[in-house]
């Protein structure tokens, strides 16, 4: 068996900075619909997974900030030929999606939706399982249920228009005469919604896409409303980061919305709920589509304000710091990370990270027909799209490498198997297999280009070198594990949203004849992540730099003791703890007045001139004023200095990116 490719490491992302903060996202791949709940002392997390099986992964935290798998609630869900993939059907953008997760008198409940089937109930006495399931009476969009403390239970469900119902005492089906439409489509409430009762007050948290994603809510005394509506309670928040393309023609040839750097939020969190810890703080979740990566949950401070749960600090509401400090717990808790991501296949079963597209053909895979591989018999298919059996796990941002050892020794006619990058449009690099021998083949559907190379040998190593901020990938080969050679042209990444699922990596293996073939033995995966923290370059505490406008030649400087705009001046990076920094130049220190006002003050620092020290996904840096809990920037037009922005803009319309050098 062969370990990872030369010189690449095995640490993956995580949120914890080690310092006392966090950074979002929670997970650098895909988390959607994420729903959170606490028993004792443990939050517990599930989300949506579509297609992928085994479904409704269940992680679980001390803190809200380092997660750690507990199970599937779901080992596959096979309601048909096209839960198999079979008969040209399929349920890509389908299958098990927006979860309500509860804990109830000892019990642990998930609702989740199914398409063109019944809502279905899981439910559970330990989270490790096993989880029994109990489809419902009815299909509801969207739903959350809640447990009131009259022993009633009700349930909120819709897209646009909202609407109520008391369920059955088994759960299954909706009180008749009980069901009353809370909110029309004009409300603005949307859908995905996350009901509680909170100090004896019901409030309704959802998602509304009008005008950029947003979170609305709404709040009554009693379950029954009237419900009052506060139209965001999260708005704008997407860290900076611009909408890339967009798939809008699903089928060849590919129709696509061009990327949108431009300030429109699209990308923006929504669709999450509120949790309070046993420490008494309140926190947020929510997810925000990132590009080709896929949906990612985030975390965000509650700021309870007018008996509202804002998203956000006291001075800048609904908007998120992207890093934090971390939630308060009982005692410290460690790094820790939910999934492996790498696999040398000698374990005897399949990790946690490993999901199969669609229901799985049993008896067609093994780990154990020889040890230490993973072995997938070729079935009948016409593409990479349908082919039965393809092994994934979600890519990982900002920029990741898979690279897989494959032995292809008994491959027959007709088979190909490799990597994929499984998204709509898809790419691959596969070996494929003919009557005059092998053949190394990378094909991007996107502009249907297949670029063939004659293979010596029958075993080799694919990669592709993915980076989710560029939005490209490259696929390469190498003989050795050391020297790769690219092939084909770069790989656009899509964002798209009819599989509703972000890229995958899959290995794969199927035959093109109509008949079973041969079987491919995958030795190992390897999974290179350049990145694996909140920031791409250290805080350079006591050293002096430059800060300079982002794509500009001006920055922060000091003119006769005063600060001003124009070409930067050194200031002395000042620890503060948590991440936090302050700017000092000679005896002074930037410093932030309450209405934002930045001037260059003598005297000891405090919070007018504590910055918390953030970088946008993209790498440049962001300082948020702990005075203000808004961002410095430079107005681009008038070249004023002032901490009052809410937040960096995907177009830096409001000069609020820095690029820093010593």
């Amino acid at each position: 068996m062969a370990s990872a490719p030369k010189g690449m490491p095995t640490a993956t992302w995580t949120p914890d900075n080690g310092d006392g903060t966090f950074t979002n996202p929670l997970f650098y791949d895909e988390f959607s619909d994420p729903d959170v709940i606490r028993a004792g002392d443990w939050f517990y997390l599930t989300g949506t997974t579509m297609h992928a099986m085994p479904g409704l992964p269940i992680l679980r935290s001390k803190d809200l900030v380092n997660w750690e798998f507990v199970a599937y609630a779901l080992d596959k869900l096979d309601l048909g030929p096209a839960f198999r993939l079979e008969d040209g059907q399929n349920i890509y953008g389908q299958g098990i999606w927006a979860p309500s997760f509860r804990y109830h008198n000892g019990k642990f409940y998930i609702f989740a939706n199914v398409n063109g089937q019944t809502t279905q109930m899981f439910m559970a006495t330990d989270p490790k399982g096993p989880w029994t399931r109990t489809p419902m009476k009815r299909s509801l969009h969207d739903l959350s249920v809640l447990f009131d403390d009259d022993g009633k239970v009700y349930v909120v469900w819709g897209h646009q228009a909202l609407h109520l119902a008391q369920l059955t005492n088994d759960l299954t089906d909706v009180v008749p005469g009980t069901e009353r439409t809370l909110f029309t489509a004009d409300a603005g409430m949307g859908e995905g919604a996350h009901f509680y009762k909170i100090g004896g007050r019901y409030y309704i948290i959802s998602a509304e896409y009008a005008g950029g994603f947003r979170m609305p809510a709404a709040r009554a005394d009693h379950v029954l409303g009237p419900y009052e509506v506060n139209r965001a309670i999260s708005l704008h928040e997407d860290f900076g980061m611009a909408a890339g393309a967009r798939l809008r023609q699903p089928k060849p040839p590919f129709e696509f919305w061009p990327p949108s750097p431009a300030a429109n939020h699209s990308l923006a969190m929504h669709q999450g709920g509120i949790i309070q810890t046993p420490e008494g703080e309140w926190w947020g979740f929510s997810m925000m589509d990132f590009n080709s990566v896929g949906r990612l949950t985030a975390l965000s401070p509650i700021t309870w304000k007018d008996g509202w749960p804002w998203f956000g600090l006291p001075g800048n509401l609904m908007r998120t710091p992207r890093t934090w400090v971390k939630p308060k717990t009982a005692t410290p808790q460690r790094v820790r990370v939910p999934f492996q991501r790498s696999d040398d296949f000698s374990a005897q079963q399949l990790k946690p990270i490993w999901q199969w597209n669609h229901v799985p053909v049993a008896g067609k895979w093994s780990l154990s027909e020889r040890p230490g591989f993973l072995r997938l018999h070729a079935l009948p298919a016409t593409s990479f799209y349908d082919a039965r059996n393809t092994l994934t796990q979600r890519a990982i941002g900002p920029m990741s490498a898979p690279s897989v050892l494959l032995d292809v020794s008994n491959l027959k006619p007709g088979d190909t198997a490799g990597l994929g990058l499984l998204n709509l449009p898809y790419a691959t690099l596969g070996v494929e297999k003919r009557t005059d021998g092998l053949n190394l083949v990378f094909y991007d559907q996107r502009r249907d280009q297949a670029v063939r190379v004659k293979m010596a040998g029958t075993r080799i190593w694919l990669r592709a070198d993915c980076d989710f901020l560029t939005e490209r990938a490259r696929f390469s080969y190498s003989f050795d594990g050391v020297a790769f050679t690219p092939i084909g042209d770069e790989v656009v990444l899509i964002y798209q949203t009819f599989t509703f699922q972000g890229v995958r990596y899959g290995l794969f293996n199927y035959s093109t004849t109509g008949a079973e073939g041969g079987f491919a033995d995958f030795d190992s995966i390897h999974v290179y992540q350049r990145y694996t923290h909140g920031l791409m370059r250290p805080i350079p505490y006591g050293r002096s730099i430059r800060l300079a406008s982002f794509h500009a030649t001006t920055g922060l400087a000091t003119s006769h003791g005063r600060l001003a705009s124009g070409v930067p001046t050194r200031f002395e990076i000042v620890d503060r703890r948590l991440g936090r920094v302050a700017l000092r130049s000679g005896r002074r220190y930037v410093t932030v007045g309450e209405d934002g006002g930045v001037t260059l003050g003598a005297g000891q620092s405090g919070t007018a001139q504590n910055f918390q020290w953030i970088e946008t996904p993209t790498g440049e840096l962001a300082l948020m004023s702990l005075a203000t809990n808004r961002f410095l920037h430079i107005d681009p037009q008038t070249g004023d200095i002032r901490a009052d922005s809410p937040g960096p803009m995907p177009d830096n319309s409001d000069g609020a990116r820095f690029v820093w050098s010593e």
